[in-house]
């Protein structure tokens, strides 16, 4: 059995090609499943299906024929050239397809590192095609072993406490400056990527969001999508939102400044701005008491001194990634070949005793012999299968050593469903 991922993300990817890819909801991702695991060298798989990234996660005994069949099923279903999906692909296997899935599930691969969403989406995208029929216990070993990565690298690591995208920055710079955006609303103009992201990390924080956008259609269907607690606002009334609430957070395309000096009343609250345009939305001419404005250039320069920090405890993360994915190598190692071999030394064990009885049964030798028959028995099988035993462990750790051991199992016709595979761990 292998292991591999094909994968389309932001980082070989624009936005323009992940949309492209994306499946639009589950049922198109089922379908695509179905079809997948229709051919008899792919066992299971599932979809990670986000706005960073399309990946597909399978357990197969043909990884180059899997990398195909999963390019063309992609190309036929989305009207995509096949050759160009294999330019914007980046491919896994084996250890790398390993490694790759911690480092997704741990979130070191993500766009903003750290972030704590893309465990849970993993998750998820396991979960439905585990209930779809197309994902099973080859998958749910690794992803386990990846959540338990995840967790140890969030418990010993300060990785999600120091965001470095502009938006989290900008939400965390707030929460560290009011202690607490719980029960507050945070007033988010624009709707691409960096609005979006804002009231992401604002609703986090526990915060309402109220959004808006030139095109309130792209407002609306945003806030459907991020819930009950994003409310849509009127561009035409910024001038009383900006001065009801305490937190505004600007990310639009606007060449001109969107809110002036005009525009803004004195108010007796104190009332924190982030400014995340190029050009800015927020005019520098904004002189009112009790507003502190954060422009683009003052986050990114939080975020730099955040990096820093960032950067140290990546490298530490990598190194737990490494620890899990080695443990999790030999725990597949143990589990190809030693219950097999438990497994035979019971089967063994019925066998001498069967054949005592019998011999015994038929008067062939006294009942006082027993215990001795036995031991004898158990001894002849122990030296005879001492070498195979041997070389079945040394073959486990090579390449193709769990493909060896699974048709030994077949030949021998040896069941280890009922062995706990815990007990190898």
């Amino acid at each position: 059995m292998y292991y591999m991922v094909v994968s389309f993300n932001y980082k070989q990817c624009s936005l323009e090609q992940r949309e492209s890819i994306a499946f639009k909801d589950e049922n198109e991702i089922k379908d695509f499943l179905n079809k997948l695991t229709e051919f008899d060298f792919i066992t299971e798989a599932f979809v990670v299906n986000t706005c960073n990234r399309v990946e597909i996660v399978v357990a197969s005994r043909d990884n180059f024929a899997t990398y195909h069949t999963i390019l063309g099923i992609l190309s036929k279903s989305k009207s995509i050239n096949f050759y160009m999906l294999e330019k914007s692909a980046l491919r896994y296997e084996e250890d790398e397809a390993i490694e790759h899935i911690f480092n997704v599930v741990s979130s070191l691969d993500s766009m903003v590192v750290g972030e704590a969403q893309i465990t849970g989406q993993v998750k998820e995208a396991f979960r439905l095609s585990f209930n779809n029929k197309t994902a099973g216990k080859e998958l749910n070993r690794v992803l386990s072993y990846a959540i338990k990565c995840a967790a140890e690298i969030r418990n010993t690591t300060q990785i999600s406490e120091h965001p470095i995208s502009i938006a989290s920055v900008a939400v965390a710079q707030a929460e560290e400056e009011l202690k607490s955006l719980s029960g507050m609303v945070g007033v988010v103009i624009g709707t691409g990527e960096m609005g979006k992201l804002a009231a992401k990390h604002l609703l986090r924080a526990g915060a309402d969001v109220l959004l808006i956008s030139r095109n309130k259609d792209n407002a609306e269907k945003l806030a459907k999508e991020l819930g009950e607690n994003v409310k849509v606002g009127e561009m035409e009334k910024i001038h009383i939102y900006i001065n009801k609430y305490r937190l505004l957070f600007t990310a639009t395309s606007s060449k001109e400044p969107i809110i002036i000096d005009e525009m803004v009343e004195d108010k007796n609250i104190d009332r924190l701005w982030f400014d995340m345009a190029i050009p800015r939305d927020i005019d520098k001419a904004i002189k009112k008491t009790n507003i502190t404005i954060y422009y683009i250039d003052d986050l990114q320069a939080i975020s730099k001194n955040n990096h820093a920090m960032r950067k140290e405890q990546a490298l530490v993360a990598s190194e737990i990634v490494k620890r899990y994915k080695n443990e999790f190598l030999k725990w597949l190692q143990a589990l190809s070949v030693e219950p097999v071999i438990k497994q035979m030394r019971l089967n063994i064990d019925a066998i001498v005793k069967e054949e005592v009885d019998r011999v015994i049964a038929k008067g062939y030798l006294p009942k006082e012999y027993r215990d001795n028959l036995e031991y004898m028995g158990r001894q002849m099988f122990d030296k005879f299968l001492h070498k195979p035993t041997k070389n079945m462990r040394k073959i486990s750790k090579e390449n193709e050593g769990i493909e060896v051991i699974e048709s030994l199992s077949e030949i021998f016709e040896i069941d280890t469903n009922s062995i706990d595979p815990k007990k190898y761990k």
